[in-house]
């Protein structure tokens, strides 16, 4: 194990670097801009890349471009740089094409409070391009998992060869404290599969119906043709309507039928309680700290904390939801995954939903509990 003091938007940083990326391109927007900072000193003493672009578009784009050549990249935003990497992030969908992008929120819509904490881009990860598209966005709740989801992020990003959303939030990104990493030599890096069969009957896309495509990258004397229009095998687009509904289904699937490699969440005190806690990222700190003051007060309360929140884990939800007859579901939001819970579990159940900034203190959840 190691030690560091660190703050959550460094950790990233350094998680992605040990992950194996190498090329970073973005623009600087609070609160995510000590990421490109740190990326910035980081990468030249790797043999890595570091441009800050013109914009959010040119700043996705040119990970896409690089990582399509064969390079882990990663790019860093908040939610106003999220609507303008929208499109893009469509556009690698299609490609296939492997990219991390770390979003660290903040108050919104539009320029909202920049300097101050929220949640409020949980619904647009879920489908943050327009289409028939499957997203996954993992969710950090402490310092540690600032570095371990987002060197995960790369390894699911590599394995599926698709767009990854890390949703780190303000308070996560910016708090500064000891955090407790595992050894680097007990972490398995993932790299993207490789084709190395004969060149002439290279047909990248042609994969089974739950597996990605396997993109060779670029100049390495394999041709292919890639584009966001869809497509066939060997990339070329094609309005052949088996073609285009066997393309839909196979990036979909590919992400549905693999939920087992992706999921991973928290139960804290969950065995015996009366109560169960719904919370992820920041507020779930807050919520533990609530649960530990009801406790002391004989009240068995316990917390489910999603970490992969897209796609999201059905199964546990639906499992909590049948489980426990009281049911509170804290965001720094006006109830965004509240909607995927109440679409999973099909009950009611208690919000605490705070969207001005602040943090949620642990007072106002065990108030909260308390009145359960």
């Amino acid at each position: 194990m190691r030690e560091v003091i660190c703050n959550g938007n460094e950790l990233a940083a350094h998680a992605a670097i040990d992950a194996g990326c190498r090329f970073f391109g973005g623009y600087p927007i609070t609160p995510s801009s000590e990421i490109a900072h740190e990326m910035s000193v980081l990468l030249p003493k790797v043999g890595g890349r570091f441009i800050q672009m013109e914009d959010e578009i040119a700043g996705v784009l040119a990970p896409i471009g690089a990582s399509a050549s064969g390079v882990k990249a990663l790019t860093a935003t908040s939610g106003p740089g999220m609507s303008l990497k929208s499109e893009s992030f469509g556009l690698a969908f299609m490609y296939e094409t492997p990219l991390v992008c770390i979003d660290v929120m903040r108050g919104g819509p539009s320029t909202g409070l920049p300097t101050r904490v929220a949640q409020g881009d949980v619904s647009f990860a879920r489908n943050p391009s327009f289409g028939d598209i499957r997203f996954i966005a993992l969710c950090p709740g402490t310092l540690a998992e600032a570095y371990t989801e987002t060197f995960r992020a790369f390894n699911l990003a590599e394995r599926f060869m698709s767009p990854v959303i890390v949703l780190l939030d303000e308070t996560i990104g910016h708090m500064h404290s000891k955090a407790i990493l595992p050894d680097l030599n007990s972490l398995e890096i993932v790299n993207r599969k490789k084709y190395d069969g004969d060149r002439q009957s290279y047909k990248p896309y042609d994969a089974p119906q739950n597996e990605p495509a396997v993109l060779n990258p670029f100049f390495t004397g394999y041709r292919y043709h890639m584009t966001g229009l869809h497509h066939g095998a060997t990339g070329f687009p094609t309005e052949d309507a088996a073609l285009c509904q066997k393309l839909i289904e196979r990036l979909i699937l590919k992400i549905e039928d693999r939920q087992e490699e992706i999921e991973k969440q928290e139960n804290y005190l969950l065995q015996d309680a009366e109560i169960a806690v719904i919370a992820y990222g920041s507020a779930s700190l807050a919520a533990k700290e609530a649960i530990n003051m009801a406790r002391k007060e004989g009240i068995k309360a316990g917390l489910f904390r999603p970490i992969t929140l897209w796609p999201s884990p059905q199964a546990a939800i639906k499992a909590i939801g049948d489980k426990y007859k009281k049911l509170l579901v804290v965001e720094l939001n006006m109830g965004q995954y509240s909607l995927e819970i109440e679409r999973v579990a099909k009950r009611s159940f208690a919000v605490l939903n705070q969207a001005n900034g602040r943090a949620i203190e642990p007072s106002a959840i065990f108030k909260r509990i308390k009145e359960l």
